[in-house]
């Protein structure tokens, strides 16, 4: 037998990731955050904990696949990389749970300037950037989408079964009923939220009648998740998801944009992306490579007359026209400008070179993020979804930067 006398710093190994993490959080400007806590000192209430070590705990945790909170919880008692980052302090799983996903919009600052600092100091370039799509299960099960004529049942019922607990609770404020009150509040809510997606869903298809006259199906929203859509997801088959929107440069594989949204389809997703870029750094891509789920023509025009981006994306259909004879490539007599040049611009062999950095870009970024888990999340609308990607865009962001770091102090560039 051995007794070895250690500090938690002696345990951790001097190349642990962990490492790299808080090194990262150190410098995060952690000030918005702060101003949200109301526990300060002098007054009442318990010790806030520091939002840097949340921070640090989401980050390792989205690098190493672990998307639980309540694993979060156990492995900051068990495992020493996260006793470490969290200085011994025991933290509930719902500090965790909340702080994941209660920060849209610091995560979205702390994205931007990553990217930013890594413009600055030339280690990437927006040149070019690679768009795809990857569709993430949502927290919903197909059987709870329901038909409007149902959700008004279902509201109805759920609304009386809230009446009822109130009545009991106010009768015996001993039993208990008050928050199973809030529970069904809480579900009515939830209802009223799918009813009105309905509402929003069958203006959108009567839309789409009037303009390619035919008849759509009845819309129908979920009771847990109403912001879900059913999708096409990779193997075929069709689930609850939403659609996760990524653009990385091809230079050095950074992520510079992300975006959620409820859209099964990829089309008409590069003019958004396009002006987050500009928003975000003030400069606009002048190529984007996207797969043909993307390729439209009013947002291949508008890449070309609104933002002076040129879109490399593959002609429909190619194979098969050249078969009948057809070359795909000649611009088409209803084309307009912008279209007219992608036609062209994809029969060239310097287009189709740069045309197959897409996969090896876009995809490989896509591959990491299902890697450390991006199959399915656990929360519940458009906002905590952003929320949960962006935790994975930081962690793919960080360790690249990392990489691209080395590689330029190893070449001395």
């Amino acid at each position: 037998m051995e007794m070895q006398v250690l500090s938690l710093d002696q345990m951790l190994p001097p190349e642990h990731v962990a490492r790299v993490v808080w090194a990262y959080v150190e410098q995060v400007d952690v000030g918005p955050l702060l101003a949200e806590i109301r526990s300060v000192e002098h007054h009442a209430g318990n010790p806030a904990i520091d939002p840097r070590i949340l921070l640090g705990l989401w980050l390792l945790a989205t690098i190493q696949g672990v998307g639980s909170a309540r694993e979060v919880e156990r492995r900051c008692e068990e495992h020493t990389a996260y006793r470490w980052l969290a200085g011994g302090l025991t933290i509930n799983y719902h500090t965790l749970s909340d702080f994941r996903s209660a920060h849209v919009a610091f995560l979205d600052r702390l994205l931007t300037s990553g990217v930013a600092t890594l413009l600055h100091q030339d280690l990437i370039m927006l040149d070019r950037v690679a768009q795809d799509g990857m569709r993430v299960r949502a927290s919903a099960g197909a059987s709870s989408f329901r038909r409007p004529s149902t959700l008004q049942k279902c509201l109805a019922e759920a609304e009386a079964h809230v009446q009822a607990l109130k009545a009991r609770a106010d009768a015996d404020p001993g039993a208990g009923s008050r928050q199973q009150a809030r529970l069904a509040e809480e579900r009515c809510r939830r209802i009223a939220a799918a009813l009105a997606q309905t509402q929003r869903l069958a203006e959108r298809r009567q839309q789409v009648e009037a303009e390619k006259g035919v008849k759509a199906k009845e819309p129908r929203a979920s009771t847990t998740d109403p912001e879900a859509r059913v999708m096409k997801m990779p193997d075929g088959g069709f689930r609850p998801a939403y659609n996760v929107q990524l653009a990385t440069t091809t230079a050095g594989g950074i992520i510079v944009g992300a975006d959620v949204t409820n859209r099964g389809s990829d089309g008409g997703e590069l003019t958004p992306m396009v002006e987050q870029l500009g928003e975000r750094y003030g400069v606009k891509p002048r190529q984007m490579l996207a797969d043909g789920g993307f390729a439209t023509t009013d947002d291949i025009q508008a890449m070309h007359a609104d933002h002076q981006v040129d879109v490399y994306a593959p002609v429909k259909d190619a194979a098969k026209k050249r078969a009948a004879g057809i070359d795909p490539f000649v611009p088409r007599r209803a084309d307009a400008e912008g279209v007219a040049r992608w036609r062209q611009r994809m029969g060239t062999e310097a287009a189709q070179a740069i045309y197959a950095e897409r996969a090896q870009t876009a995809e490989w970024a896509n591959a990491g993020m299902r890697n450390r888990g991006l199959y399915q999340v656990r929360v519940r609308g458009l906002a905590k979804v952003r929320a949960v990607v962006l935790w994975y865009v930081l962690a793919h962001n960080l360790l690249r930067a990392v990489a691209l770091r080395q590689h330029a102090a190893a070449t001395g560039q």
